[in-house]
């Protein structure tokens, strides 16, 4: 649901699960005098918008690298987007139409930024809102028989080709095959060279204990991995096409099983329960907390640049 997000300094918004911590801010110093308040917000309810900066890629750099530290590259990518400045990329590069299902940024992963920044270049004309969705109030509020299901976590599997997805190339941002290699050694991930690219196995937690608060949270990207997150119509032409093996992605449980079409639509259920949204104003910046807080994007019409930097 999208809310107005007038609001006094460090004012608390967003819904009984869910909320993020506004303060305005017109310049540098202002975000600067309240850095010990954005980042008792961080730690504790997961996300910040500050509100009433102009679009300024030096300003918003700036403030990344003083809440966060230095701006992390975007490796082991799972989805298309352009690199804008140094470490500051655009968000996800698709359709407009498309919504994006929430997840946390690389919880596929065996590292992940502990921040991430979200700096409003153009708003759109409707929707796309960047939804974010409390991880602890989700795990609290999936059935405790599916979480004993995910138990042993998510088993990623995926299939990289020229036409369809990313390529290796693309998402290892390497031309060197023994680059790949190595670091599929180094994190846990079998891998097959084939004649049209590359498949990858492995996997990771389902939820995981956020370090500052000693809180459980849903910390996985099943629902996103998933062929059905594709639609009914999309995942069904694409296995018409290919073997489940080349699917550029899919998930399972641990065990390498298939995950109940129940199951996912009930976490996609708890994301919606959970979730908040508010509209996006040019030169807004949200950070969050990427343990403490999943995202997602909202479709949208007309012309809409979120960009996107990480830290930690």
């Amino acid at each position: 649901m999208t809310a107005d997000l007038a609001a006094p300094s460090g004012q608390l918004q967003g819904n009984e699960h869910t909320q993020i911590a506004v303060f305005p801010a017109a310049d540098f110093a202002a975000v600067e005098a309240q850095l010990p308040h954005l980042r008792a917000h961080l730690r504790d309810h997961g996300a910040v918008l500050l509100r009433g900066l102009p679009v300024d890629l030096e300003l918003f750099n700036r403030v990344t690298e003083t809440i966060g530290g230095a701006l992390l590259t975007y490796t082991e990518r799972s989805t298309p987007r352009s690199a804008v400045a140094g470490n500051i990329y655009t968000s996800t590069e698709y359709p407009p139409a498309e919504s994006i299902p929430m997840h946390n940024e690389n919880s596929y992963s065996a590292s992940w930024p502990a921040r991430l920044f979200f700096l409003c270049d153009t708003a759109a004309e409707t929707g796309g809102a960047t939804p974010i969705a409390d991880s602890r109030a989700v795990y609290r509020m999936l059935p405790e028989d599916l979480r004993e299901r995910f138990a042993g976590g998510v088993t990623y599997a995926r299939a990289f080709r020229e036409g369809l997805g990313l390529t290796w190339q693309e998402a290892f941002q390497t031309e060197d095959r023994a680059v790949v290699e190595h670091y599929c050694a180094r994190n846990g991930q079998t891998f097959e060279w084939t004649e049209e690219g590359l498949r990858t196995r492995h996997v990771r937690p389902s939820f995981v204990e956020e370090p500052h608060t000693g809180e459980t949270v849903w910390f996985n990207q099943a629902n996103l991995f998933h062929v059905s997150s594709l639609g009914e119509e999309v995942s069904e032409a694409l296995l018409e096409l290919y073997p489940e093996a080349d699917l550029p992605r899919n998930a399972y449980f641990a065990d390498g099983s298939p995950i109940p079409d129940a199951d996912l639509a009930k976490i996609r259920e708890v994301y919606d329960e959970v979730s908040y949204a508010f509209p996006w104003q040019p030169g807004d910046i949200m950070v969050i907390n990427n343990m403490l807080m999943a995202h997602g994007r909202e479709p949208f019409t007309g012309k809409r640049r979120i960009l996107v930097a990480m830290t930690g």
